[in-house]
């Protein structure tokens, strides 16, 4: 069970490294202040029901773009 937590905490943090590399890219333009793109994640936290050792487990992790710039996800890992 920790593992998995683990595993969700290693992927959330990699998506937002992610997200914070990306910054250059849409820095470089004209943009204002207010078309930024903004990340949302719909779900917090999901935690896995118990399984057996070495089943695969699926969940899909929802990521929004509430901002008006295009969000870049890059270099996601899992954990």
């Amino acid at each position: 069970m920790i593992l998995k937590r683990m595993a969700i905490f290693g992927l959330l943090a990699a998506v937002l490294a992610g997200w914070g590399m990306a910054g250059p890219a849409w820095a470089k333009s004209a943009a204002g202040p207010g078309d930024l793109p903004a990340v949302f994640f719909p779900e917090k936290i999901f935690e896995f029901a118990p399984v057996i050792e070495g089943a695969n487990v699926v969940h899909d992790f929802v990521v929004l773009n509430k901002g008006a710039a295009p969000l870049l996800i890059n270099n996601v890992k899992t954990g």
